[in-house]
């Protein structure tokens, strides 16, 4: 960790992962941040977690504040609280941490002796639901602009500037909204009327991109932790955004255009990061590994560089095809257990809606060349509850996973087999997110969830290789929920609130999550649920995130929420641009059609 002398700083910044330490030393972003944060000679950044529930109940008795790893000095006596915003189901967290900090949890309620609390992270691109709670939202990554915020507030707290100048003018600087400084209207159905700036702050958030991956910020000491986290090994983050456009992915939207690290950066990054680490096995980041450019060349690098030192190659995000299952042979060290596909749709018909981009065939000759090459155990990713799914496309799910499993009998010869082959299949329940073309469709109940699960269940007992095929399932009162949190407007803060009030924290943990507190929440906030879940919405609505401008179109939202309507397939990026916008108010074109 970095030492520094907290009384020479201009800026005291903590970084906080809303959940256990175990899970938040397994992210990358904080990692980037808390390297580039402490480059500066004039700030010091430190992290703080979520107490497990033993520790927030001991120190609420004991009135012990929450305080900072690094300098053990309470999180109250920061400049900034930084909360990394990555999944809907720890916004009761949050308040935990402002909480236990002794932050009033309503930033209005909050003075000059307070942190300024900013929120980055993919769930900001719809920071309604949060906005009574946070100062500021940073909009985009984070190398780009957190440098320009801290020089400004270094010299606005020198002029003695009072909290509320400082979040004025930090507002003006690209990227980063102030909830504070907007009024939001409603009609009388509900739906949001206007969204209207004052104090001159800009009426578009402009999300902020890099636009180089080889030229910024990446760490090459990282932070190691004292125990195993969830994600334990070296990380190498290879490119960022992806171009294949799957209409349910907001990560594959909002993380556009895609851009790759050089395959020099690369190879330089991988033995700094092993030999300052020690670490056993490297894993490849990106939302599609496959899709970059260079896979081949730098696994060849790896597996060269890697063997010597005894490090593992771990390659998650791989396609169900050729290519991949060529590159998975190449990496020496990998077991042959298992192998991991996301079909999210049983039928072609299912997968054309969704512009999954991948046939029947493809799927089965896939896993026919896994099994030739050793593996026999294939895990299957699938979404219950997309738009214009229909149960014969639930259906269709154990009747793939079953043609699957007749593939492996019929290439595998019975003196070359493992064992029986082994198919799992996993459903999750789909909630439509910010910034994708599927932002305007209804949510599937709960009760209708269920009854689907039961049509494919029925329907996996008939199949002739049943007993080879295994059924997983996600929670559907969590899923209902996130919806409502990642689609919701600046009513249902009250929601989480009364939701923390009542008790609810550690939501995205089963043994803590409580559906009871939450009904209750929604009752005491006068929220109606089905209103922000179940109603499909208009294209024309003003939707509580439309003031953020991420680069894709709306235009080309809506065309691809048409499209997704008449199952019409859209090429991904490296088979012809489409115009999806991003990145075009910079460069004046998308790096993909150059």
């Amino acid at each position: 960790m970095v030492v520094k002398d907290p009384s020479e700083m201009e800026v005291r910044f903590v970084m906080c992962f809303p959940d256990v330490y175990e899970v938040g030393m397994s992210h990358l972003g904080i990692q980037i941040l808390y390297d580039m944060f402490n480059k500066r000679a004039d700030t010091y950044c430190e992290r703080v977690y979520s107490p497990w529930p033993d520790l927030d109940r001991i120190m609420r008795e004991k009135h012990i504040p929450l305080f900072a790893l690094e300098s053990q000095e309470p999180i109250r006596n920061f400049d900034f609280l930084g909360i990394t915003l990555q999944y809907e189901m720890c916004y009761t967290n949050i308040l935990q941490v402002l909480e236990l900090s002794g932050i009033p949890i309503f930033s209005k309620d909050r003075t000059k002796e307070d942190p300024i609390v900013i929120g980055g992270g993919p769930c900001s691109y719809n920071p309604e639901p949060l906005a009574e709670f946070f100062d500021i939202f940073y909009i985009g990554e984070g190398e780009t602009v957190y440098y320009e915020m801290l020089d400004t507030y270094i010299a606005m707290k020198h002029e003695g500037a009072s909290r509320e100048d400082i979040l004025i003018r930090l507002a003006q600087i690209e990227g980063l909204y102030v909830p504070s400084l907007y009024e939001v209207t409603y009609n009388e159905d509900g739906t949001i009327a206007d969204f209207i700036p004052e104090h001159n702050a800009p009426a578009r958030i402009i999300r902020q991109v890099v636009t180089d991956l080889s030229e910024t910020f990446y760490p090459t000491k990282p932070l190691v932790p004292y125990m195993k986290a969830i994600q334990d090994r070296a990380v190498l983050e290879i490119q960022r955004g992806c171009i294949r456009g799957c209409r349910f992915c907001q990560a594959g939207m909002i993380y556009r255009p895609i851009r790759e690290r050089s395959l020099e950066i690369l190879k330089k990054n991988t033995i700094e990061i092993i030999e300052n680490t020690g670490y056993e096995e490297i894993t490849l980041s990106s939302l599609s590994t496959s899709d970059y450019s260079r896979l081949g060349e730098l696994l060849e690098y790896l597996i060269a560089q890697m063997g010597e030192r005894k490090v593992n190659i771990s390659l998650p995000s791989l396609r169900i095809d050729a290519f991949s299952l060529d590159i998975m042979n190449k990496v020496q060290d990998v077991k042959k257990s298992s192998l991991t596909f996301a079909p999210e749709g049983g039928t072609q018909r299912m997968r054309n809606i969704i512009n999954k981009g991948l046939t029947e065939d493809q799927i089965l000759e896939g896993a026919a060349e896994a099994f030739v090459g050793g593996w026999n155990k294939v895990k299957l990713y699938f979404m219950l509850g997309q738009p214009y799914e229909e149960d014969d496309d639930v259906r269709g799910i154990p009747i793939l996973a079953n043609e699957i499993a007749k593939k492996y009998y019929e290439v595998v010869p019975k003196e070359a087999r493992q064992g029986k082959v082994s198919i799992t299949v996993s459903t999750s329940y789909f909630v439509p997110k910010p910034f994708t073309p599927f932002q305007w469709a209804g949510q599937i109940s709960p009760e209708e969830y269920l009854r689907r699960k039961t049509v494919l269940s029925d329907t996996l007992k008939q199949q002739l290789n049943q007993k080879s095929i295994k059924y997983n399932w996600h929670d559907s009162a969590t899923s209902f929920l996130e919806g409502l949190l990642a689609r919701g407007d600046r009513r249902v803060s009250r929601v989480v609130y009364e939701a923390y009030r009542l008790g609810s924290i550690f939501d995205a943990w089963t043994e803590y999550f409580d559906i009871e507190k939450w009904k209750k929440a929604i009752e005491l906030a006068g929220i109606d649920i089905d209103f922000y879940t179940l109603r499909e919405r208009s294209v024309d609505e003003k939707l509580p995130w439309d003031f953020i401008e991420t680069g894709i179109s709306k235009k080309f939202l809506i065309r691809e929420w048409n499209r997704a309507k008449e199952g019409i397939v859209t090429h991904n990026c490296r088979e012809g641009c489409e115009g999806c916008g991003c990145f075009k108010w910079q460069t004046g074109v998308c790096i993909e059609s150059k």
